[in-house]
């Protein structure tokens, strides 16, 4: 059995510990409030205005020489990750990680074989993980996205991956990242940036009338389309970095709490321990006193 005086620097250690995984804890706490309400805010003017452009770029005749919706044969790929830059969130980067390996594995095997596949790591994690390992990596930081995020920031690198695909640096263009869905759950999630995907088409129930939206548009259609698209991804992009910074604190949270729960676990068994360790002490002192007197009476 360890002595007292290892177990009393072991119960110091682990409270010092504890100390620090609460704090942790509660400024990941309040970090999640603001990234949870931006996002909740954010998420239905996203997912509207890719169904409205979605809906207007199948219903446009001229969506072939639309350059963002242009479907070529994937020679280069590029997936965009986005993971945290710090530690100490539970799964959330390795998760991210392993879904782009598992894509670039099975989707994407001859391009990366090729060395055809190119990683755009937004995070300092995806960035030291997908360099050490020597995989195609696109030059530049993006570390900076995460930190404070806002639209116009990410519009301006979001702008540079749009001008990669126009350009035909890329023919596809991924991104993998957490979507936010609650403080204890985050969804590893792949989306299309480009080129745009049609909708899917929706089962119609037979006894809904068919709506015919007749709009008139101010310039042309195809001028707003144009207009939009640009826009569109940017939010696209924009959105998946708040569901990320939404993730990376629920999941930091969740992490710490998990760690200080588990800390306070520990300390109890080491006050366990030390109690017994004192007790066998003092009862070998006693012995030892009962022993001294009995041999001076002999």
């Amino acid at each position: 059995m360890a002595n007292l005086k290892e177990i009393r620097t072991r119960i110091t250690s682990v409270s010092s510990t504890r100390q620090i995984t609460s704090a942790m804890k509660m400024v990941s706490a309040a970090k999640l409030k603001k990234a949870q309400d931006t996002i909740l805010l954010m998420r239905p003017y996203a997912i509207k205005l890719q169904e409205i452009l979605a809906n207007l770029s199948d219903s446009d005749k001229s969506s072939t020489d639309n350059p963002y919706g242009k479907n070529r044969e994937p020679n280069n790929v590029l997936i965009v990750v986005v993971t945290s830059n710090r530690g100490l969130c539970g799964a959330f980067n390795s998760n991210v990680i392993k879904l782009s390996l598992q894509l670039a594995n099975e989707k994407y095997k001859n391009q990366l074989s090729n060395k055809k596949l190119f990683f755009l790591p937004i995070g300092r994690k995806a960035n030291d993980f997908f360099t050490k390992k020597g995989f195609q990596v696109v030059k530049g930081n993006y570390n900076h996205l995460l930190d404070a995020p806002t639209f116009e920031k990410t519009a301006s690198e979001g702008q540079m991956i749009i001008n990669l695909f126009i350009e035909g640096n890329y023919d596809k263009i991924e991104v993998v990242y957490n979507q936010f869905k609650n403080a204890g759950i985050q969804i590893t999630t792949v989306e299309q940036f480009l080129p745009i995907a049609k909708m899917p088409e929706k089962k119609k129930d037979p006894q809904m009338k068919t709506v015919h939206n007749d709009f008139i548009f101010e310039p042309t259609k195809e001028e707003i389309i144009k207009e939009l698209i640009p826009k569109s991804l940017k939010v696209q992009l924009y959105k998946a970095i708040l569901d990320s910074v939404a993730s990376e604190h629920g999941a930091r949270m969740t992490s710490m709490h998990k760690a200080t729960d588990n800390a306070t676990d520990l300390i109890k068994e080491l006050k366990l321990q030390y109690n017994k360790a004192r007790q066998a002490s003092i009862t070998n002192e006693i012995l030892e006193i009962v022993a001294g007197a009995e041999a001076l009476r002999g």
